[in-house]
């Protein structure tokens, strides 16, 4: 069973979501959701409640699914609208604040049963 969650106009930067999502893509949602926790980064909160909102989209389509069976199975980060800001500087001169934003994805997927011979 697979289901996706999608977080969009994320305030943090692309290139500092994808540290936080480069440690949980291919993790089980259990281990993942722990280094979420334990994380001093400030995109692994939101990012933390996206697994959680995919977690429940995965109750709400099947709702016999095993949770421990759970996997990241594709996280990634695209780049969002950048807000352009100005800032005043010396001698009458404005210097340019891009403020980026990011669009994150998540999609679980079962892991496949190994029988044992």
């Amino acid at each position: 069973m697979e289901a996706t969650a999608k977080l969009r106009y994320l305030q943090a930067s692309p290139q500092k979501v994808r540290l936080v999502i480069d440690q949980i893509r291919g993790k089980d949602v259990q281990t993942a959701a722990n280094l979420l926790e334990l994380s001093k980064k400030s995109a692994a909160r939101p990012v933390r409640k996206l697994l959680q909102s995919a977690i429940s989209n995965v109750e709400t389509r099947d709702e016999n699914v095993d949770i421990d069976r759970l996997y990241v199975k594709t996280a990634f980060v695209d780049g969002g609208p950048t807000l352009k800001r100005i800032r005043a500087q010396p001698m009458g001169r404005a210097f340019r604040i891009l403020k980026r934003q990011s669009h994150v994805t998540i999609t679980l997927d079962t892991r496949k049963v190994e029988e044992e011979a």
